[in-house]
């Protein structure tokens, strides 16, 4: 399911017009971009959490060429699976 498909699912279901689905959709996901960006963790009860993961720089290799590079430190999005949602994929 792609954005456009998530603002047309609410839509329907909320008997709204696209163009408040979308506001709504644009807004939680603004939101949850802001969270994590001030460091915070976003917790979806019964979905799942997302945090940012902070990663020291390191010395990798290109694997094309076999060279060492140093990998700059970086920060990535980290999700992680509620309970919730995992018994409800292997229909627990």
């Amino acid at each position: 399911m792609n954005k456009s498909e998530l603002v047309n699912t609410l839509a329907v279901s909320a008997d709204i017009s696209e163009g408040e689905a979308s506001i709504f959709v644009d807004t939680f996901f603004n939101e949850m971009r802001k969270a994590l960006i001030e460091g915070k963790r976003v917790e979806i009860r019964g979905f799942g959490s997302f945090k940012i993961k902070e990663y020291a720089s390191y010395t990798g290799r290109n694997p094309k060429t076999g060279e060492s590079v140093q990998v700059s430190p970086k920060k990535l999005p980290f999700f992680r699976a509620g309970r919730d949602l995992k018994a409800f994929i292997n229909d627990d």
